[in-house]
């Protein structure tokens, strides 16, 4: 393994999102205080509770999801694409550094870049209001695992996008609605019947719904199936990616 490869990839990425840190950090303290100040007081003077929780709180799991997936996704989409832009892929293509260790630099650092945001929203959201978290260790899992799940996902677009449009296509048109959709502000439960079924064919419920357990102990789905879904995506995108360096598709041309 060429640690050194790896390192040069990691630091270069970390330092593009240094140089806008404070772009980085305020936006999403300023649009977290503005989801609380939207959801969580005038929805939440509505709904007080939901399966016992305070719906200011019952909402921060998936602020955090909502914040996580979208940052993964176009962090690593971006830090892929824009070698293949300039030509620059070519480069790193030639270089006595191998798939894997391409992939641990760029998603690495995609899946960092996520994290720090995470932890960001969590800390604003304990300005707002009181929450304890019932299983920490799990609720970092659960973290660590969606940065670099999605970040894996963000690195495949980033090799098909032909064009900056199509870089935000997948995130815009099709990510935000599963998440928005996945049960981040509210509980499946609270849905029809109908929708409920609906509903467990949307891969984020699994992700929204075990990282609320690790704060709540309450769960829309089954842990074990959380976790299952989660590591067969992973396992998923690990196959396409090793599939587009195997072939060449998209990132040669």
């Amino acid at each position: 393994m060429n640690w050194i490869a790896v390192n040069s990839i990691y630091k270069f990425e970390m330092a593009r999102f240094f140089r806008t840190i404070t772009q980085s950090f305020v936006s999403p303290v300023l649009s977290t205080s503005l989801y609380f100040v939207v959801f969580g007081a005038a929805i939440g003077s509505r709904i007080q509770e939901v399966e016992g929780i305070s719906y200011g709180a019952f909402i921060v799991p998936g602020l955090i999801m909502l914040s996580v997936i979208t940052q993964s996704i176009s962090n690593a989409s971006f830090g892929i694409y824009f070698p293949k832009f300039i030509g620059t892929v070519f480069e790193l293509l030639s270089a006595p550094i191998n798939f894997i260790e391409i992939v641990l630099g760029y998603v690495g650092a995609a899946a960092t870049k996520a994290l720090f945001i995470g932890v960001i929203i969590l800390i604003t959201a304990f300005f707002f209001v009181d929450i304890t978290i019932a299983h920490p260790v799990w609720m970092v899992v659960f973290l660590v695992l969606t940065c670099i799940s999605f970040s894996l996902f963000g690195f495949i677009i980033g090799i098909w996008a032909g064009s900056f449009e199509q870089l935000q296509l997948v995130p815009l048109l099709i990510i935000t609605p599963l998440v928005f959709l996945g049960g981040s502000f509210y509980s499946i439960s609270m849905l029809p019947p109908v929708w409920q079924v609906i509903s467990h064919f949307n891969p984020v419920v699994y992700l929204i719904s075990g990282f609320r357990w690790s704060f709540f102990g309450a769960a829309d789905v089954p842990i074990v199936t959380s976790l299952l879904a989660i590591a067969g995506f992973t396992a998923l995108c690990l196959a396409v990616i090793w599939w587009i360096f195997r072939t060449g598709w998209r990132i040669r041309q």
